[in-house]
């Protein structure tokens, strides 16, 4: 799907003071900046943001940061976080496979993975982000009870990503549903905006946790 170009976006988002225009100088300082020690939970690839916004509104007690490497999106969730009033959501504009050089090992509690690009060419599955290339670099950054919560419309994507999981260790499976929203986890789930779309049409919705 093409995305649609923004005009004044990458400017806008270089100019907001909620998009963090330096994150490898706080490698291992994540804690100065947001000047807790709160746990920290990152959305990689988050779109518009409602997911994010709607976590930290809900969870004070955390510290969260936003990873999406689109200015024309991310700057759809900068316009919505400037409404808002709370102090523990950030975002940050790069690529995935750069988080190694902005989180330092064991510094990560939770990765949220929220309806990824499926990559479906075989050619390209090492940019799948449940790819074992990808779970290596969340193995690095992640707390020892550290996990990875995936969701999903694409049951292509998400079979790959149980076996990909399941045959990469220390990886392990818990809360593996291919329903999300008739399943104990839906009283929780917090919906994205592709989420509703998918959903509306009576598409299943596939989650997983994964874990060392």
């Amino acid at each position: 799907m093409r995305l649609r170009n923004v005009k004044g976006a990458e400017e806008f988002i270089a100019n907001s003071e909620y998009v963090i225009q330096n994150p490898k100088e706080y490698c291992k300082k994540w804690r100065t900046f947001f000047r807790n020690d709160h746990p920290i939970h990152i959305e990689i690839g988050m779109g518009k943001g409602k997911f994010i916004h709607a976590l930290a509104q809900q969870n004070p007690q955390y510290n969260y940061l936003g990873i999406e490497m689109y200015s024309s999106v991310l700057c759809r969730a900068v316009e919505k976080r400037q409404d808002i009033e709370i102090d523990n959501l950030y975002f940050i504009r790069m690529d995935a496979k750069d988080i190694g050089e902005v989180f330092d090992e064991n510094e990560v509690e939770r990765i949220y993975l929220n309806f990824s690009d499926p990559w479906p060419k075989e050619r390209h599955a090492k940019r799948r982000l449940t790819s074992p290339r990808f779970l290596a670099l969340y193995d690095n950054v992640l707390m020892e009870n550290g996990s990875v919560c995936f969701k999903t419309d694409n049951r292509n994507l998400f079979d790959y990503s149980v076996e990909t999981i399941q045959n990469t260790p220390p990886w392990k499976l818990k809360d593996v549903t291919y329903d999300l929203h008739n399943s104990p986890f839906a009283e929780k789930n917090i919906m994205t905006e592709y989420e509703e779309k998918f959903s509306s049409k009576g598409m299943p919705i596939h989650r997983l946790v994964a874990f060392r």
